[in-house]
């Protein structure tokens, strides 16, 4: 009995995401709706938001910028399956959408836009494209974007109606009623926004772009944020940690990903 209610909670708050080398990470703890679930909602908002960029005719316009992005994707997309096993089956997609915000994502499944605001207000080399990438691909990867959902039908319907839509008995109710205690009241966002900055790295040094850009992306974030001096940060910003915070998580993890760059260059 034990040993089952062990299996249950690991499965129920996720376990480990600690590769032998590179970062180490931790994957999210909700994970309450299949991830097929997950993704095929992904994908319909993601399809609806290219559709409305479409008409507006601000998809893709900058083919040269697009091919540059896509280009950097498929660099970096081959070393998620070490994250992320099920990643080598995601049908992925990277679009360009013209606007001045500046902000990237990929959502579940690995459906990534970048806006132009964020190549453009930055003036990104690519070395920052692919921290930036792999920034938003680890979030899909560790799949917070799951946690997120499972975390709102849990406040939403409830712990007993989710175990029931879900068939998940009585017995793995009281685990479900302790992981929506972890996910709402331990503040692991910011953790989840280094954790995805660590395995950013490590993507982008996998594919042999140098992980020491990714502080010069933050650093250029900051002073894009004083610029503007509008008080607010920039929306990619916006649920970050401190840019101090960041820059020594990630100045401490470069000698794990360096390495990896390094052997990436000799190939």
């Amino acid at each position: 009995m034990k040993a089952l209610a062990l299996a249950l909670l690991l499965a129920c708050a996720g376990a480990l995401a600690q590769p032998q080398e590179g970062v180490k990470v931790e994957k999210s703890r909700l994970l309450l709706l299949p991830a097929s679930t997950v993704e095929r909602s992904a994908a319909q908002q993601y399809a609806q938001l290219m559709r409305q960029a479409a008409q507006k005719g601000v998809l893709n316009t900058d083919r040269r910028q697009v091919e540059r992005l896509r280009a950097i994707a498929r660099a970096l997309i081959p070393h998620s399956g070490r994250f992320n096993k099920d990643a080598e089956k995601w049908r992925w997609e990277v679009n360009l959408i013209q606007s001045r915000t500046v902000n990237a994502f990929c959502m579940p499944g690995g459906k990534i836009a970048f806006f132009s605001g964020i190549l453009d207000a930055l003036a990104l080399t690519d070395d920052e494209v692919a921290a930036v990438m792999g920034h938003e691909i680890a979030h899909a990867l560790l799949e917070h974007g799951r946690a997120r959902m499972s975390e709102q039908v849990l406040k939403s319907v409830g712990i007993a109606v989710a175990a029931t839509v879900f068939n998940l008995g009585q017995f793995s109710t009281e685990l479900l009623a302790h992981a929506a205690n972890l996910a709402v009241s331990l503040p692991y966002a910011r953790r989840q926004e280094t954790d995805a900055d660590l395995v950013g790295m490590e993507l982008a040094a996998r594919a042999g772009f140098d992980p020491r850009a990714a502080a010069e992306v933050w650093r250029k974030m900051a002073r894009l944020a004083e610029r503007t001096g509008r008080g607010q940060p920039p929306q990619f910003l916006s649920t970050h940690p401190s840019h101090e915070t960041r820059l020594k998580e990630i100045e401490a993890n470069l000698p794990r990903v360096l390495p990896l760059y390094e052997a990436a260059r000799r190939r």
